[in-house]
Formats: structure tokens, C-alpha cells, sequence
């Protein structure tokens, strides 16, 4: 049995109720439980940091079992970014504990009167006073609950730092030191509510079947026998960053560039001397975490990571080459609270400001390349104190506040800035970020098939007279394509509480080898396809949260910079006397989005909604979603 807990913290009411069956053969669990329970009880009359929104923490069938990469912890709220449909998603060991505990859902409403903490321990729930916790780092609460030497028995904690306090938009929640469920401003929701943390105990274990474990053992088998993944296990995510400096697709400088000569100095090879051991998940064979030191200097810290999104977003995106200085900036996002993507594309977008002569700061130089300004950003944006008060608002609403034009160098979607990918090179990305229901978001719907090279996938999902031109990154006609079936297939891992780095990072695991460990928990037939089909409903029903919100196709847009201003892209050889790349005299190719509109205009039409961005009834009713068809606008035909 499995439950679902509605906390009320201006009431101090707590409910627990059996979770319905019927709930979970139509989402799952994890983002698509997330998605249906923020529908119900949370419309558009509801402000994000009011007392009435919802912070939603949901596991998943998968989460807590042995599954291999089971460790997704999936939280869903009204976003203070977006202003509409939001959610972050975090590894570690915090979901497993909370499904241990017997949680499908842990859905948090209200305001205390005073700083609060929650303490589950197996079923039982309480609220206790947190004030004692209120100003702390996030480092300061793992330790203040668990101890300075945790014991698996002590649990797992999710807590938010000074920046989820202070309600600043990027604000993040940390679980487990170093894991951030971060996007869309989840800590200052958190923060808005007085919680200052959740501590989760729990002693029991799951029951599994003999046809569970055996499908368990298949696709760990799988992973560990895959060489695509054998890049993420000696390197992680860092892996990355070579191949995206050479293809155009390693933002720098607010996106004014697509490459760095400096890729030498933070690529995986130069983190490496920082590596102290390599980490996993829970249940993960893959372990592409690392714990890292610098150990000595300004920045002498230890921290878990960095991975490349944080490496980019506050590296290059900012032009900072000293690693050191990346990871010591990664160590105060953390013990903040702050979303390293959002935070670093706001510092960027500040030192373009700069550059512009738009801003300027009394104690900063907010120059490029500057890595105490980043430092101290970070802190001004954390404790909202001069420019970081505005700042911490997130570019979106930073740049009206600044006026100006500022607006046109605000990297964002749906007021979520944007992760770290190039729209003019990247396209299915550029793509994937402007339609994505939480604002740009790489992890919506991970369209890199093309980008990898991944023929073999893609000739097993997409029709043969397509793949060509969809496999050459260049030609913009099917990234569509990919788009709509990476969105369904990562709304399945997200809804199963597994990792992308398992299925739509490499494709080492499809939908039909997901498919039997379901089969097994419901003792009944499951098919990939069925699987798929969760996802599309789950994506629909998020767009239509969007559209209750009176979203459209004009949300569905990204910077003009990726469809105006062309990008060149240089080939660079090493220099032998400095280290650095050698760029050539004149580019060899340019990127840029040729013709964005064309790009939506298929993605709507292929999943069934209007040109204005609105599924149609039909499709909602296909998807068996047809109790939602009073909530679409008058005007629903293409």
C-alpha cells in the first residue's frame, strides 16, 4: 500500500489516504502524479509564493527499488518563474527514503506562522518548529539533522538555504548535500511556506516479485555491458564538454559565442586533477557523480560535482577559465540554495548588461571573465542585497525592472533562463526549449539523437524516408519529430523516477525495457507503447495547465538572438605554447535557426493541437483525458 499525504501548514491538518490504483495506471507516479495533483488544486487564481499554491514532492513505482538509476525525486508546484506549470527533479537517495516511508506523494499547502520542518518517519508525519535552522546554509541543516558523520539510519534531508528564505526565483532545494532540485524556483515556493526542511526516516523495504527482480537484473545487465555509457561513468557529464566546444554548442559570453580557446582548462581532463572518487545514485551502475577538492587556496572547498551544465553556466557563460573558481561557485550555489543554470545565465546576462552600459555595481567589476563578481553575485543574489535584489528575480523580470532594452539579453523561456545548449547549432534543442511546458528546459525532451550520432536509435523509432534529414543537426525540417518523441519518453522517466542517463541520454534502454518492470508491480501486460502513451497524456496535461493560464503559441518563442543574429563557428588547434586553442582566421560554417516558425508549426501539428499552441479536444479525449476539454479556450480548431 502506498499513500498520499496533503499537509496543511497555516492549519497544521494533515490527511494521509491510500493513493487510488487508477491514479497510477494513468500517470504513473513521480511528474505525471505531480502534474494531475497541481491540476486539481492549484488554478490560475493562485499566486506562486501565496499560501495556496502547492509544493508537491513525489516518488515513483520504480523509485527505492533496486531498478537500475531508480533515484529521481520529482517536486511540482506553480512556478514563480513561469508564472504557471513548474517543476524541478533531483538525484541521491531522498526519494527512495520517501518511498521506503510509503509516500507516493507528499503534497505541502498553507503558510506556518513560524519556521517549520517535517519530519516523516515511515508513515507517521510531524510538523516541528525550525527555527533554530532559519538563516542556515543548506550544509548546516544536512548536518544539524543527520550529524557530522550520517548513518544511513539517521535518513535523508531536503532543505532549502538563504536564498529559498529570502523567495529569490532561482532559489533551489538540496537534498543530500549536493543534489538540487532546482528549475523554476522550487526553494523560494518552499521558502514562501516557512518549511525550512524535510527529514525522511523510514525501516522498511519493498516487497518484490520473482518477475520483477528478474526484469531488474535484465536491464542492469544492459546498462553495464552499453560502452555509450562508458564515457559518463570515468568522466560524467564533463564528457561533454570537448565535443560540445568543437560542434558550436558551448554557450560563452550571454551566447554572443558558441566556443571558448580555453576549453583545455575546464574540459574533463581538467577536473580530473580535482577528483576525489566517483559517486552514484541510488541504485545507479552508472555512477557518473564525482566528489571533487581544491585543496588550497581562495577557493579550497569540497563539493560533489561539478557536472557540465553547472561547469558552463558559470564558466563559460560567464567567461571564467580558472575551474577552481567554478567549482567554489558551484559549493555556494549549493549551500545558497541556488539553481546553478539560472544563476549563472543571470550573472552572464548582468555582465552584458555591463558590458552595454545598462548596469553597473559599487563592489563589483561585473567584467567578464571576472570570477569575484560571480562569487559576489552569488552571495548579492542569495541575500538579495544592491543588484542582487534585482537580480534575484531572474532575467525575465530583472530586465523589466531595469528597462532599457535590457530585455533583449535575457536568455529565457517562459521566464525559466535557458540550460546550457546553442538553439543555432543545437536546433532540436532550440526547439525543445521553446515548447517545453516548464520554460527552456534540456531535459523536457532531450532531442540529441542527431547530435550523437545515434543512427541506430533513430532507425528504430522514427519512419526510414525521415532519418537523413533528421540525423544532420543542420536541416531543421524533423527535429519536430524528435522533439514530440523525446518529450513522451522523457515524461515516462520522469513519471518512473529513473534517469535520463539510462534511456534518452544514450538510448541504452527504450520504453519496451521499461515496460516489464511495470508489468511486473501491476501483474498485468505492459507494452512500450502503453508506456509512451502515459507520457503523451502527461505532456498534455501539462500544456493545458499552461493554456489555463491563458498560454499560447507567443510562450512558445525563444531569444532573438538564435533566430537573428548569426553564430560563427571556428576550427582550433592546440598552441603548444600557451596551452590554449589556436582559433582560425575566419569561420568555417555560421548557425543560426533559419526558420523557427516551421519548426512549431509541425510540432503542433503532430501532436494534435492547434496552431496556437492548444490541444484539440480530440486529442484529449484520444488520451483519455477528456474531463479537461471544459478547461481549453473557446477557440480550439486549427
Amino acid at each position: 500500500m502506498s499513500n498520499i499525504a496533503k499537509i496543511d501548514l497555516t492549519t497544521s491538518v494533515i490527511e494521509i489516504k491510500e493513493t487510488p490504483p487508477e491514479l497510477l495506471k494513468q500517470f504513473l507516479g513521480g511528474r505525471g502524479l505531480g502534474a494531475k495533483l497541481l491540476f486539481d488544486h492549484v488554478g490560475p487564481e493562485v499566486e506562486p509564493l501565496a499560501p495556496e499554491n502547492f509544493l508537491i514532492f513525489s516518488s515513483a513505482p520504480l523509485a527505492g527499488t533496486p531498478w537500475p538509476t531508480s533515484a529521481r525525486l520529482h517536486v511540482t508546484f506553480k512556478s514563480p518563474a513561469s508564472g504557471a506549470y513548474g517543476y524541478a527533479n533531483s538525484g541521491g537517495f531522498f526519494v527512495a527514503e520517501l518511498r521506503h516511508a510509503g509516500f507516493d506523494a507528499v503534497m505541502i499547502t498553507g503558510r506556518a506562522s513560524q519556521p517549520v520542518l517535517l519530519k516523516i518517519t515511515d508513515g507517521e508525519i510531524t510538523i516541528e518548529p525550525a527555527a533554530r535552522l532559519w538563516g542556515q546554509t543548506t550544509g548546516y541543516v544536512h548536518e544539524a539533522l543527520l550529524g557530522s558523520q550520517p548513518q544511513p539510519s539517521a535518513g535523508r534531508v531536503a532543505c532549502i538555504g538563504p536564498a529559498g528564505e529570502n523567495l529569490v526565483t532561482l532559489a533551489a532545494i538540496i537534498n543530500d548535500h549536493n543534489r538540487a532540485a532546482a528549475r523554476g524556483g522550487p526553494g523560494a515556493v518552499m521558502g514562501s511556506k516557512n518549511l525550512k526542511a524535510i527529514h525522511v526516516k523510514a525501516s522498511q523495504r519493498p516487497v518484490l516479485s520473482a518477475d520483477y527482480r528478474a526484469a531488474t537484473k535484465t536491464v542492469v545487465q544492459k546498462l553495464k555491458a552499453d560502452p555509450h555509457l562508458d564515457g559518463l561513468r570515468q568522466f560524467g557529464t564533463l564528457v561533454l564538454m570537448d565535443s560540445k566546444n568543437a560542434g558550436g554548442d558551448q554557450p560563452a559570453k550571454n551566447h554572443q559565442l558558441v566556443q571558448v580557446p580555453y576549453i583545455n582548462r575546464i574540459n574533463a581532463a581538467a577536473f580530473d586533477r580535482y577528483v576525489l572518487e566517483h559517486k552514484g545514485c541510488y541504485a545507479c551502475p552508472i555512477k557518473c557523480g564525482r566528489k571533487s577538492e581544491v585543496a588550497g587556496g581562495e577557493y579550497a572547498v569540497k563539493l560533489g560535482g561539478p557536472e557540465y551544465e553547472t561547469t558552463n553556466a558559470l564558466g563559460p557563460m560567464c567567461d571564467v577559465s580558472d575551474p577552481e573558481a567554478i567549482i567554489y561557485a558551484n559549493h555556494l550555489c549549493n549551500e545558497y540554495g541556488l539553481d546553478t543554470i539560472s544563476a549563472g545565465v543571470t550573472i552572464a546576462f548582468a555582465m552584458e548588461l555591463h558590458e552595454k552600459g545598462l548596469l553597473a555595481d559599487s563592489d563589483l567589476s561585473l567584467e567578464w571573465g571576472d570570477a569575484a563578481s560571480v562569487v559576489g553575485l552569488l552571495k548579492k543574489m542569495a541575500y538579495r542585497t544592491g543588484v542582487g535584489d534585482v537580480l534575484a528575480n531572474g532575467t525575465r523580470r530583472a530586465a523589466e525592472l531595469i528597462g532599457q532594452n535590457a530585455g533583449q539579453y535575457a536568455m529565457q523561456v517562459k521566464g525559466l533562463e535557458l540550460p546550457r545548449q546553442e538553439p543555432r547549432f543545437a536546433k532540436g534543442f532550440g526547439l525543445g526549449h521553446a515548447t517545453s511546458n516548464r520554460g527552456a528546459d534540456h531535459l523536457y525532451g532531450m532531442p540529441a539523437i542527431d547530435l550523437a550520432g545515434n543512427w541506430d536509435a533513430a532507425r528504430q523509432i522514427f519512419p526510414p524516408e525521415i532519418v537523413p534529414e533528421l540525423m544532420n543537426p543542420a536541416n531543421e525540417k524533423y527535429k519536430p519529430d524528435m522533439v514530440v518523441y523525446g518529450e513522451h519518453f522523457c515524461a515516462i522517466t520522469d513519471a518512473l523516477g529513473i534517469c535520463k542517463f539510462s534511456t534518452v541520454e544514450e538510448y541504452s534502454l527504450f520504453p519496451a525495457d521499461l515496460a516489464p518492470g511495470i508489468a511486473a508491480l501491476w501483474a498485468e501486460p505492459v507494452t512500450g507503447q502503453d508506456l509512451l502513451t502515459i507520457g503523451e497524456r502527461i505532456v498534455n496535461l501539462e500544456r493545458l495547465y499552461n493554456v489555463r493560464q491563458g498560454f499560447s503559441r507567443a510562450d512558445d518563442q525563444l531569444p532573438r538572438r538564435f533566430t537573428e543574429e548569426r553564430a560563427p563557428l571556428y576550427e582550433f588547434i592546440p598552441d603548444s605554447a600557451t596551452g590554449d586553442m589556436q582559433r582560425s582566421a575566419e569561420p568555417f560554417r555560421f548557425g543560426l535557426l533559419e526558420n523557427f516558425g516551421a519548426m512549431l508549426d509541425r510540432y503542433y501539428d503532430l501532436r494534435g493541437w492547434s496552431r496556437q499552441g492548444i490541444p484539440q479536444p480530440g486529442t484529449l479525449e484520444r488520451l483519455g483525458l477528456a474531463e479537461y476539454v471544459p478547461h481549453l479556450p473557446p477557440e480550439t480548431t486549427i
